[in-house]
């Protein structure tokens, strides 16, 4: 059995950061699983999935703390074996000119309904025509067994007539990005 560490990291973005936790997860007995990582605003953050043996896990801990001498900041959880979300697999993706409160209004939706949000991205572009921001949206999403698909479309369309952006669906979705 293998412990997991969900990693959240932060510091102002410089060359060597990836390398420097990489190597610290590597050197303490560590197994990098999954990552999403940006550079926002300046700043480089990450979150990381690392399996570790449970009794290697503390020094683990304790070494990556070290790197926040570097200017990185950490929040680890430790956590069992991942179990899956049962339900179905939806993506959603969104278009739209930019204004405060889109993913709010959408994640409100989402959460009435009971469907979680395994991932999301989103971005704010200039249009191609207008050159206006545009928000841009990825998701993907896990329907609660009892929740159909056009229940759920109905309640987003909703919505997002009211936001004025576009909204797309696809069933059985794979990973975002």
């Amino acid at each position: 059995m293998q412990t997991h560490l969900v990693l959240t990291v932060i510091g102002r973005d410089r060359p060597g950061l990836v390398s420097a936790v990489s190597e610290t997860i590597a050197a303490g007995g560590g197994n990098w699983l999954d990552t999403r990582m940006a550079r926002l605003a300046g700043q480089f953050a990450g979150m990381l999935l690392v399996a570790i043996a449970p009794e290697k896990a503390d020094a683990l801990v304790a070494s990556l703390r070290k790197l926040e001498t570097q200017g990185l900041r950490f929040i680890i959880e430790k956590s069992e074996e991942p179990t899956p979300v049962a339900g179905r697999t939806l993506r959603l993706e969104l278009v739209g000119l930019d204004h405060p409160g889109i993913i709010r209004d959408i994640s409100h939706v989402l959460a009435e309904q009971n469907v979680s949000i395994a991932e999301l991205e989103s971005e704010c572009v200039s249009g191609s025509f207008s050159g206006e921001a545009m928000f841009k949206a990825k998701a993907l999403v896990t329907l609660p067994d009892d929740l159909h698909v056009e229940d759920l479309r109905h309640a987003l369309e909703a919505i997002a007539h009211e936001l004025m952006v576009d909204l797309s669906f696809e069933d059985n979705a794979a990973p975002v990005g």
